[in-house]
């Protein structure tokens, strides 16, 4: 989602299988994990919502893991097939100790699905309960646009910005 709205394209959905994927592995590391980037305002959204593209990202999952938590994340990443794949960001120092995990799931008609966890060792986030998750506070998730996450240009983003630049004022104000 890191390219301009393509207007043309609004009204797209994110096919079925992969939001069920995804749902699947979310729910085997719900304790362990706390959702960011798509997934995370995926759950802040209304329960039944319409998955188009323009609103958030479900390419890949992004989870923040407390260093505790890592050994029996990766524990059961692997039990779940997934495995470490290596990218270009492994070897950048980083506070938050990246990794990615896929798993590559065959569909129909020989055709492939890859799931991707992008996933961030990190303890001092503040977050919020949301849908039976764990989810990065919204604020603080919106700072991570253009940093951790790749896009300031989804929808999510883009109106929790203005819901947020709202609530701003509206406490000066109220002040």
């Amino acid at each position: 989602m890191g390219a301009p709205h393509n207007i043309k394209r609004y009204g797209e959905v994110w096919p079925e299988f992969r939001i069920q994927h995804g749902l699947e592995i979310l729910e085997k590391l719900k304790n362990k994990v706390i959702l960011s980037g798509g997934w995370a305002w995926h759950f802040m959204s209304e329960i039944g919502h319409t998955e188009y593209k323009h609103a958030h990202d479900h390419k890949d999952i992004d989870v923040f893991v407390n260093k505790e938590n890592v050994a029996e994340v990766v524990m059961i990443l692997q039990q779940e097939g997934f495995q470490k794949v290596w990218t270009r960001y492994d070897h950048l120092p980083s506070e938050e100790n990246f990794r990615r995990y896929e798993k590559t799931i065959e569909l129909e008609n020989e055709k492939f699905h890859r799931i991707t966890i992008d996933f961030f060792e990190r303890n001092d986030l503040e977050t919020v309960e949301t849908n039976g998750f764990t989810v990065v506070k919204p604020d603080v998730l919106l700072s991570f646009y253009r940093n951790i996450h790749s896009s300031d240009k989804c929808w999510a983003v883009m109106a929790a910005k203005d819901y947020w630049k709202k609530e701003l004022i509206l406490s000066v104000i109220q002040d």
